[in-house]
């Protein structure tokens, strides 16, 4: 049966479109979500950035991979609903964990999230891939902005650095970073509740604006893999790196280091 927060047209969404919003996902993980983000800020990991860029203000803090190091983050991956809504959206029998990801913008933060689609800096590829994005705190304006369908697009958009604006491979076999709002493609957004979340797939387009109001907007993402999903080889370094992973092309991640959190 279909997990009681989703329905029936919430799955046919995220197949269209590339992503639908879940409320409540994480509305009972709140404590816990809020005492990881400041966990992570108070002692950073070695992906931590403070997305320095010149002539913007605030401050945009981002970290990854802390799941294993900061246990209030493996608790709400393990015992959230997140693992059956994943399985329920992306039609998978199984469900593997990725990584997890933090951002926070501080107040006057001008900065905006660059448009971005995630599968490109990943070692991985399928159709069956969920990225969960939760704010910790109410959003308007800096919520999460998706392109309806472009999880379906032929060429993947190019991954850049989001601070120097330089891009990480060879641009040749893919396509440059669009602007959505001048192209007028259909942007999907929310105005959100803490614990609300966006899920999207790792082949669709999102941003975010800046942070122009008086409350922080503190974020945790969470991104999982369904069946079909397979290790596959860039023209180039990956983000996240996981070095020393020693996968070969088509292998299923091994289990040690992205745990299944839904068997098939």
């Amino acid at each position: 049966m279909m997990h009681p927060l989703l329905s029936a047209d919430d799955v046919a969404a995220f197949l269209r479109d590339g992503v639908v919003v879940i409320r409540g996902l994480f509305a009972d993980h709140l404590d816990d979500l809020r005492a990881g983000v400041a966990r992570n800020m108070a002692t950073p990991g070695p992906y931590a950035s403070t997305n320095d860029k010149a002539g913007e203000t605030g401050l945009f803090f981002d970290d990854y991979c802390n799941w294993q190091r900061i246990p209030e983050f493996e608790k709400v991956i393990r015992t959230s609903p997140a693992a059956a809504v994943a399985a329920d959206l992306m039609e998978s029998r199984s469900v593997q964990l990725f990584h997890d990801h933090v951002l926070v913008k501080e107040p006057g933060t001008s900065m905006a999230t660059p448009w971005h689609q995630d599968g490109p800096y990943y070692f991985v590829e399928g159709r069956q891939t969920v990225s969960f994005w939760s704010p910790l705190d109410p959003v308007t304006d800096a919520t999460l902005r998706c392109v309806a369908g472009s999880h379906l697009w032929e060429k993947p958009v190019l991954p850049t650095r989001w601070a120097k604006g330089d891009a990480f491979f060879d641009p040749a076999p893919y396509q440059p970073v669009p602007d959505p709002d001048a192209e007028g493609m259909r942007v999907l957004e929310w105005e959100m509740a803490p614990g609300d979340a966006v899920a999207f797939n790792y082949h669709t387009l999102h941003g975010a604006r800046g942070n122009h109001s008086d409350q922080r907007r503190r974020a945790f993402s969470l991104r999982l893999l369904g069946d079909d999903a397979r290790y596959t080889e860039r023209p180039g370094p990956t983000s996240p790196p996981f070095p020393g992973h020693n996968m070969q092309q088509g292998q299923r991640l091994r289990e040690d280091w992205f745990p299944v959190l839904l068997p098939g």
